[in-house]
C-alpha cells in the first residue's frame, strides 16, 4: 500500500470550460422544473451491468439522465441528478457521483471497476460541476438528500433506471408513510411512471444542439456506407460476407462516434426478409440484396438510423428493381407527408396506401379485396404480410425515442418542427411464401432516411446517400472500382 500510493505527478486540478451542452441541458430541466413544482425528482444514471462473469457491458447512461445532464457515453456509472424544489420555487440540480479515489487509497490500485489503475482518471466534483453548470456533491449524500422531509416533499424516481436508487427512494416512501401502506405504493408507481412518460416526452421536440448532434451522426453514417458499399467486393469473396460488412460499419461507427446506435442489420438475399436479422451470418452473393439497417451514434449517444437495399455486384435484376421501385415511391408519399400539420400516423398512411396499391395492381391482395378494404384498420391490413412494420419513428438519444410517450403524444400527435423521424417502407417477400410469383421470392427491400420537420415540411439528413435505383447503381459500380 505504502509502495503503490506514493510517488504519483500531482493530479491536475485544472477546470475544464463550461460544456457547450450544458446551457441547453438547463433548459431542459427548467420544463421540467415547472411540470413537478415542489417535488424532489431522482434521475439515476445507472449502474454497470455484468456481461460475463467478471466483465461489464460497455456502460450507457439512462437517456433521460443523458438527456437533463448532457452527459454522454460511457460517463459516470451510479451517479443520480436529483432536482432539488427551492423554497421560492424552481429546483436546483444536484449530481451525486462517486469522486476518484486518493491515490493513497487501495481502491486506487485494486478496485476493477472504479480504480484509476483500471478504468482512468475520473473527474473531480468540481471539474463535473464546472463542466456542466451544475451542484456536485458525494454519492454517498445520496441517501439523506432522497429522505430529506418526505413526506411534506413528494419524490419521484425513474425507476428502471437503478434498481438500488428506486429501492432507496420506495423505502423512504414506507419508513415517512407506513399507515398508508399499500395506497402509497399504488400512488407512487403512477407518479413515478408519470415523471418517466414525461421525461420521454420531453425528447419529441429537439433543441439546436440535438438537431446538429443527428446531423454528426447521420454524416458519419453516410460515410460508415461509403466504406461499406467499397467493401462489397470483398464481402462476396470471403466466408459470412454479412460479417464483413457488418464489422466494416462498425469499425467506421466507432472511429467516428461512441459506436454503432443499435445492432446493425446486413442481410443479403433471403434474410433480408427477416426484418430483425443481426445475426449477420449468411453469405453474400452478386447476384444478391444486400439490406443494410445501420447508424452511427455520436458520444452524446444521439443516432442516426438509415437503411440502403443495395445490389452487391452493383445491378438490379428486373424483379429487384420492380420492388425496389414500389418501395422508394412509398418512401416519396411518405416524406412528403412529414411535415407540420400532419399527424405522426400521416406519414405511414401515406406511405402504406402506395404499398396497397402496388400489391393490389401485382395481384397479391385475395380475390376481391380493394386498396380501401385492406386499409381498413379492422377488417383489411392483408398488405401487412409484406409490410408488417410501421414507416416511421422519432429518434435521438434512443433509436426508438420517446417510446415511453402516450399514443396522443406520438401518433395521434402533430408534427412540430424540430421533430426527428425516421421514414422507412419495405417490401418483404419470403422463400417459402407461395401466394408471390416465383421471380419475386426471396427479395426483401426497405429504403430508411431520418428527417427533421421544418417550418413547411422536412429537411432529409441523409439525402447525402443514393436513394434511386440508378444512382444506388453507380455508387456500387464505382466503389467497386476504387476497391
Amino acid at each position: 500500500m505504502d509502495f503503490m500510493g506514493h510517488g504519483w505527478a500531482p493530479v491536475s486540478e485544472s477546470l475544464p470550460p463550461l460544456a457547450e451542452v450544458a446551457s441547453y441541458a438547463a433548459a431542459r430541466r427548467q420544463e421540467v422544473s415547472g411540470a413537478f413544482e415542489s417535488e424532489r425528482l431522482v434521475v439515476p444514471a445507472g449502474g454497470l451491468k455484468v456481461r460475463s462473469n467478471d466483465t461489464d457491458y460497455v456502460f450507457r447512461p439512462h437517456s433521460a439522465f443523458a438527456h437533463l445532464t448532457g452527459l454522454g457515453a460511457d460517463r459516470e456509472p451510479d451517479a443520480a441528478l436529483v432536482l432539488e424544489p427551492l423554497p421560492d420555487g424552481g429546483h436546483e440540480a444536484i449530481l451525486f457521483l462517486d469522486p476518484p479515489a486518493g491515490r493513497d487509497s487501495q481502491e486506487f490500485f485494486s478496485d476493477s471497476r472504479t480504480g484509476e489503475f483500471w478504468i482512468g482518471a475520473r473527474p473531480s466534483l468540481e471539474q463535473v460541476a464546472a463542466e456542466l453548470g451544475v451542484t456536485t456533491r458525494h454519492i454517498e449524500e445520496l441517501d439523506d438528500t432522497v429522505g430529506k422531509n418526505v413526506p411534506q416533499t413528494p419524490v419521484r424516481v425513474v425507476r428502471d433506471a437503478d434498481p438500488q436508487v428506486t429501492a432507496l427512494v420506495d423505502r423512504v416512501r414506507t419508513e415517512e408513510a407506513a399507515e398508508r401502506a399499500g395506497q402509497v405504493e399504488q400512488r407512487d408507481l403512477e407518479a413515478d411512471e408519470a415523471l418517466a412518460r414525461y421525461l420521454s416526452v420531453l425528447r419529441l421536440v429537439k433543441d439546436d444542439w440535438e438537431i446538429a448532434q443527428m446531423t454528426s451522426a447521420v454524416e458519419a453514417t453516410a460515410v460508415a456506407f461509403d466504406a461499406v458499399v467499397a467493401e462489397l467486393p470483398e464481402a462476396t469473396r470471403r466466408d459470412r460476407g454479412e460479417r464483413w460488412i457488418e464489422g466494416t460499419f462498425g469499425r467506421a461507427a466507432r472511429h467516428a462516434g461512441n459506436g454503432v446506435g443499435y445492432d446493425s442489420i446486413c442481410a443479403a438475399g433471403e434474410n433480408a426478409t427477416t426484418l430483425h436479422w443481426i445475426r449477420n451470418t449468411g453469405e453474400v452473393d452478386e447476384t444478391d440484396l444486400v439490406l443494410i439497417d445501420a447508424g452511427v451514434e455520436t458520444d452524446a449517444l444521439y443516432t442516426a438510423d438509415v437503411t440502403r437495399t443495395l445490389p452487391a455486384g452493383g445491378t438490379f435484376s428486373d424483379a429487384q428493381r420492380r420492388v425496389y421501385d414500389a418501395v422508394l415511391a412509398a418512401q416519396e408519399a411518405g416524406l412528403a407527408a412529414a411535415r407540420p400539420g400532419n399527424t405522426f400516423k400521416d406519414v405511414h398512411a401515406a406511405a402504406i396506401q402506395v404499398i396497397a396499391r402496388t400489391l393490389h395492381e401485382w395481384g397479391l391482395l385475395p380475390d376481391g379485396v380493394s386498396v380501401e378494404d385492406t386499409l381498413d384498420p379492422d377488417e383489411g391490413q392483408f398488405h401487412r404480410r409484406w409490410m408488417v412494420h410501421g414507416t416511421s419513428h422519432h429518434l435521438g438519444i434512443d433509436v426508438h425515442d420517446c417510446a415511453l410517450a402516450r399514443r396522443a403524444d406520438y401518433m395521434d400527435a402533430e408534427l412540430s418542427e424540430g421533430m426527428v423521424l425516421t421514414v422507412e417502407p419495405g417490401l418483404y417477400f419470403k422463400c417459402d411464401d407461395l401466394l408471390v410469383p416465383e421471380d419475386l421470392r426471396g427479395i426483401g427491400v426497405r429504403i430508411e432516411d431520418d428527417v427533421v420537420i421544418t417550418a413547411d415540411g422536412c429537411r432529409n439528413l441523409s439525402a447525402m446517400l443514393p436513394r434511386t435505383a440508378a444512382d444506388v447503381e453507380r455508387w456500387v459500380r464505382r466503389a467497386g472500382r476504387r476497391g
